[in-house]
């Protein structure tokens, strides 16, 4: 399986669970919730990948340097 094949087979898996453990309960604001856990973790593999250095870390994600300070401040990873 290829890299993409595999997060987006992850991101599947983990959105089916979450459904099944809902149990009747109501989703809501799955987007954001989506975006928020896997947001994180990604800056911080990335930043690493880039050993702390932010440009590159912003050029790896395919952002803007300023919006990756932004981001790593939101998460408090800066």
């Amino acid at each position: 399986m290829q890299g993409n094949d595999q997060i987006s087979a992850a991101v599947k898996r983990a959105m089916e669970q979450y459904f099944q453990d809902l149990d009747g309960e109501a989703p809501a604001a799955i987007y954001e919730m989506v975006l928020a856990c896997v947001e994180k973790p990604l800056l911080e593999v990335v930043l690493a990948q880039a050993k702390g250095n932010q440009t590159r870390a912003a050029e790896l994600l395919g952002i803007n340097r300023n919006t990756l300070r932004k981001k790593l401040k939101e998460y408090d990873l800066a």
